[in-house]
């Protein structure tokens, strides 16, 4: 740390940085990568500022509209800015359902892992050194990502996606309490099966409008 800005404690010393209200601050002191955990409106004045100045920006504020990305990826050319509100390094699937259920993982969680690998391919590696008992860390699916499938009575079909960094930890959730909530899939299929030529996977198509 070598120079820190926050117009609410301005004068206040921090691990020995004396704490400023001007965003001058960090070109005098010459710093390398700026960190930005602010509000968008602030963000919106901070990040213009530094890529005026060559300064590189890691920003974890939220609230930003299309048009604020779009503006930030034009200001950006000499130096580089990263927008990512929430970090996360782990990732694992959980998926429960009825014990009629013949194959595991589901098809859901395993196009579930496809997708969350290719939106990264970064997720840390699995600290496991030896399993007590063989599998119970779950299968890995795309992208080394754990699934876990359990079928139990008096379930229809769950999952959740369980994503965690240090200090937090974030779950995606889905639940499914009766079968007729398959039936409007279903129908659409039927509807709009007609207009889509030889083989398709998955309802992403049909739902475009």
């Amino acid at each position: 740390l070598v120079a820190a800005v926050d117009t609410a404690s301005a004068g206040s010393v921090v691990n020995g940085i004396a704490v400023s209200s001007e965003l001058r601050a960090l070109a005098d002191a010459k710093v390398d990568v700026a960190v930005d955990f602010t509000v968008a409106a602030a963000s919106r004045i901070n990040l213009p500022w530094l890529a005026m100045h060559n300064i590189h920006a890691v920003v974890g504020t939220t609230g930003f509209t299309d048009q604020d990305i779009e503006d930030f990826k034009k200001m950006f050319s000499s130096s580089n800015c990263i927008v990512a509100p929430n970090f996360f390094e782990t990732a694992e699937i959980i998926e429960i359902h009825h014990d009629g259920k013949a194959d595991s993982p589901s098809g859901t969680a395993i196009s579930t892992a496809k997708r969350m690998a290719s939106a990264s391919n970064s997720w840390a590696q699995d600290p496991t050194k030896h399993e007590a008992i063989v599998g119970a860390r779950g299968a890995k699916g795309p992208g080394d990502i754990p699934i876990h499938a359990v079928r139990m009575r008096g379930v229809v079909a769950n999952q959740e996606v369980v994503l965690g960094t240090q200090g937090q930890t974030l779950t995606i959730r889905h639940d499914t309490i009766d079968r007729a909530s398959f039936m409007p899939g279903v129908v659409l299929a039927c509807k709009k099966i007609a207009e889509h030529k030889g083989f398709t996977l998955g309802l992403d198509k049909f739902l475009e409008i």
